[in-house]
């Protein structure tokens, strides 16, 4: 091979597997301005966020810190979307707490070592699915669960940090509606101080994000409860704080592998990749369609594997995509991937240099800044329209959110699917079949439930199955035909609108044969018209097309009717209606 086409065919190679090769060589000197501009505004968003959630998913915050270093730069190599703001997020540490409470106690060294192991685990899933190209499983997770999930999410983190908040130790992982009844009975317990600084806090950040949306209220928060605690020393009247944050960057180490454990991670492993991959799919469509250019969605579950995987080996917490910080990365300027390398750049330099400022950071700060971010993602109107549009949905995002509110999230999140799958095969057991009568004057044949105008053909049955035809509806469709022939002995013909049948499998060519061979025997004959040419090639190597022969396919109901009709010696009166419907015998299908 030629130097040149050997260079050619290796920067092509380069580019799909490290996107960042193609924004690293067409990258221009004015898009540093915006990437560095929106990299320190992400970085200074992250380093509060990113502390609170490390607390709720029970480890300590400087663990939030060391998760926004290498999985960003990781991200930024192999993402392909120019505005996402990879980090961890409320509703994936969440997951990580109802899935890991139950093994280990929240803050010990094994529950840590089991997170590290989940980071891992959960990179391993999304690298194997991305290189499988199975990022359609995400399909599983269709809008209603979602919305079900993350409205009643959104309570759960909420509920959380009550007892933070209150300044009362309740139970860790208990359902809300638990903690709010422990809450009521420890009233006289309540540490007045600090609650009023998480109330401050909390009326602060709503300001903030309503009348100052461009200024990072969680770090103004951050600095200002510090603040307050640090002059009137208020932890030794009992608020808590923070304390010492080591200093420095993480080591590498390999995450502790242990293999008695891995059967009990999976389950939230599985769920934990499928809700990332899910937000961030969403986002960076969201985003690339904003700024016109496009992403890779398996190329995105690699890189989100990749980022996790790598960064279990440098004490991270699972990572994906923030919806707010990617909004402002976007209003910030950011153009490339850059700009998470910048923000990881400021989480760094506020560990090996400033961690010291955050030793009188109080805890119901961090539990503020929470409840605020997970108020923000409950989604009544969401709900709401689900239920408007089409009760079935509605239905499954209601029953998605009942069951993670009252038994947890895995248990939601799998009885969401649950749910989806038997709507789905419900539906498509019962699909819709249209009764089609011709109207007058055109070459058209209609559902007449639709449309009045259209009349029946006497002698003829002409239906449609809008669906594909499997073996979830194959009997469903074979009594619907054999009833219908039954109860009307003038019907001679049957003939099938497949013009709405995708797929045939060998359960529905078998009962295709059967109901063929049993019209056949009551004086009806059976005929196909608009059959797609995949479907067709089923029923040719099922030996349906030998039965029943080729002068029984057409390609329209038209033609169908014509010939059946000139059969009957009856054409004449149909062919006055259809002006110009003429046609030859030609005019089969080439069955």
């Amino acid at each position: 091979m030629p130097r040149s086409l050997r260079s050619v065919a290796y920067s092509s190679w380069l580019q799909r597997l490290v996107p960042a090769a193609t924004w690293l060589r067409n990258y221009q000197a004015a898009y540093f301005r915006g990437d560095l501009t929106a990299g320190l505004t992400v970085g200074i968003m992250l380093i509060p966020q990113s502390m609170a959630y490390a607390l709720l998913a029970g480890v300590p915050p400087v663990y939030g810190l060391y998760a926004s270093l290498v999985p960003l730069v990781v991200y930024a190599l192999l993402g392909t979307s120019r505005h996402l703001a990879a980090g961890i997020i409320a509703i994936d540490m969440l997951i990580v707490a109802a899935g890991l409470t139950p093994l280990a106690s929240p803050g010990s060294p094994r529950y840590l070592a089991l997170v590290l192991l989940l980071t891992a685990l959960v990179g391993a899933l999304q690298l194997i699915m991305g290189m499988a190209r199975l990022g359609f499983l995400v399909n599983l997770l269709s809008r209603p669960v979602l919305t079900g999930f993350m409205s009643a999410a959104a309570l759960i983190i909420a509920f959380s940090q009550l007892g933070s908040l209150l300044g009362l130790s309740l139970s860790r992982g208990a359902p809300p509606h638990r903690l709010l009844w422990e809450a009521l009975t420890h009233l006289s317990a309540i540490h007045w101080p600090t609650l009023l600084l998480g109330l401050g806090a909390i009326l602060v950040l709503i300001g903030l994000q309503r009348y100052a949306p461009r200024v990072p209220a969680a770090l103004v928060v951050v600095l200002l409860t510090t603040l307050l605690v640090w002059l009137f020393r208020l932890e030794q009247t009992g608020v808590a704080i923070v304390g010492e944050i080591p200093r420095g960057l993480p080591t590498w180490s390999l995450p502790e592998i242990n293999f008695s454990a891995l059967g009990s991670l999976f389950p939230t492993a599985l769920t934990l990749a499928l809700v990332q991959f899910m937000s961030v799919i969403t986002l960076g469509k969201a985003f690339a369609a904003r700024y016109r250019y496009s992403i890779r969605p398996n190329r995105e579950l690699f890189a989100l594997g990749a980022a996790n995987l790598a960064g279990s080996f440098f004490q991270s917490l699972p990572v994906s995509g923030s919806f707010s910080r990617t909004a402002v990365n976007a209003q910030a300027g950011a153009r490339t991937p850059l700009s998470n390398v910048i923000a990881a750049s400021v989480v760094a330099l506020t560990l090996l240099f400033f961690t010291p400022w955050f030793y009188y950071l109080p805890v119901p700060a961090l539990a503020a800044i929470i409840i605020v971010a997970a108020v923000g993602l409950l989604d009544l109107r969401g709900l709401h329209a689900l239920w408007r549009i089409k009760r079935t949905d509605g239905a499954i995002a209601l029953l998605t959110f009942a069951i993670t509110l009252l038994l947890g999230v895995q248990e939601g999140v799998l009885s969401g699917i649950a749910a989806s799958v038997i709507a789905i095969m419900y539906r498509i057991s019962r699909p819709n079949v249209a009764e089609l009568g011709h109207l007058p004057g055109t070459r058209s044949f209609r559902d007449m439930r639709h449309h009045p105008e259209a009349r029946p053909i006497p002698g003829l049955l002409l239906l449609r199955i809008d669906a594909s035809f499997s073996f979830a509806n194959a009997d469903f469709l074979q009594d619907l035909l054999l009833s219908r022939t039954r109860d009307d002995p003038s019907i001679r013909a049957v003939i099938l609108d497949a013009s709405s049948i995708n797929d045939l499998d060998t359960t529905a060519a078998a009962t295709l044969k059967e109901t063929a061979r049993i019209l056949q025997e009551q004086g009806v004959t059976l005929y196909f018209a608009g059959v797609k040419e995949p479907v067709l090639e089923t029923m040719r190597r099922s030996h349906l097309v030998d039965q029943l022969g080729a002068d029984h396919f057409f390609l329209s109901p038209h033609r169908a009717v014509l010939h059946i009709l000139r059969q009957w010696g009856q054409a004449d009166t149909y062919l006055k209606e259809v002006p110009g419907a003429e046609a030859s015998a030609s005019e089969r299908s080439d069955a």
